[in-house]
């Protein structure tokens, strides 16, 4: 479940998996646009419940999957309505304002972390981790150090901050990288797709570059990323609390300052088990490199945050979900 024209459209594209069908209905979002654009969103949420009504009458599903966002509501609805069983996975650690809306028309909610249970009634709820991509977990270091043509002798820092890129993170790691390179640290960059023309330009600047490796964009590659690492930089959607205690990798957690909290709220989760620390964007010019070269450089702390990331990974969290979803369609047949 997706929306029409977003991120996601290409991936599947790329990926080759073949649907056995494919539908559309209409919907909008309602939170935080003018009351214009809300009004329009409301006749697509209105016209969308009556496709998704005329869609399940005609699939005939047992069961539904809900992975929240205004485009479910029209779905979720339409399974409520035609008493149509739904799993809704909730990703972060606290619900968005589309997750509480959709709440009341779930039959189970598939949470990443158990600290999720407080936002739901109990009997209603059930923990299957993060679900991870194969490649994911297929991901290993020798792999990633010779897929990436990595220095095997030296500490390898992986930043990112998201498909279309992080500014802030940006600016600040590419300030800081010379004085990294210069303590024998290797860097793998992911810099998003909305900077790169400038980034390329700088990168150019640099005196040497043969252990700083910058990418746009990584996707089916981001599994040996993180199998490389031994310290990341990112911000900290929901993908952090699966992926990273996957891979045990310690983190720089930047939440996303001008959203709703949740990205705070992720970092609080892994940092307060000590597997990240948590570092506010508007703080990172003057702390982000001591903060690095303090980690990179406590190989025992270093250590221990990678025990306690790795304590919380949960890699069949995938086939978990699964299971939840046939319950649901098994008790309906």
């Amino acid at each position: 479940m997706g929306s029409v024209d977003g991120f996601e459209r290409p991936l599947v594209t790329e990926s080759r998996i073949e649907f056995a069908a494919y539908d559309e209905v209409r919907a909008g979002p309602l939170h935080g646009v003018s009351p214009l654009r809300a009004l329009v969103s409301l006749l697509n949420l209105a016209m969308g419940t009556l496709q998704a009504v005329m869609l399940l009458l005609r699939r005939r599903p047992a069961a539904v999957l809900l992975t929240g966002g205004w485009v479910g509501l029209p779905v979720a609805l339409a399974g409520w309505l035609l008493r149509v069983p739904s799993l809704m996975f909730l990703p972060d650690i606290e619900p968005g304002l589309t997750i509480r809306a959709l709440r009341p028309f779930a039959t189970c909610v598939a949470l990443t972390a158990d600290e999720s249970r407080n936002y739901f009634p109990r009997n209603r709820t059930v923990v299957t981790g993060y679900p991870l991509r194969q490649q994911m977990l297929d991901a290993t270091r020798a792999a990633a150090q010779a897929h990436f043509r990595l220095d095997p002798a030296r500490q390898t820092l992986l930043v990112f901050g998201g498909s279309r890129g992080a500014r802030a993170i940006n600016e600040a790691v590419l300030t800081i990288a010379p004085s990294l390179l210069a303590q024998g640290i290797q860097i793998i960059h992911v810099t998003g797709t909305l900077d790169w023309a400038d980034i390329e330009r700088r990168l150019a600047a640099l005196p040497d570059t043969s252990h700083y490796h910058a990418f746009p964009y990584l996707h089916q590659e981001m599994g040996l990323a993180m199998a490389a690492a031994d310290l990341v930089v990112s911000r900290s959607g929901a993908s952090v609390l699966g992926e990273f205690p996957l891979f045990g990798l310690p983190a720089i957690l930047i939440p996303y300052p001008h959203a709703w909290r949740y990205q705070k709220v992720n970092a609080d989760y892994l940092a307060g088990r000590g597997a990240a620390l948590m570092l506010e964007e508007g703080r990172m010019t003057a702390e982000l490199l001591p903060t690095l070269t303090g980690l990179l450089n406590d190989s025992a702390r270093l250590k221990t945050m990678r025990k306690a990331a790795a304590a919380l990974a949960r890699p069949e969290a995938a086939d978990a979900a699964a299971r939840a979803l046939a319950d649901l369609a098994g008790a309906r047949a």
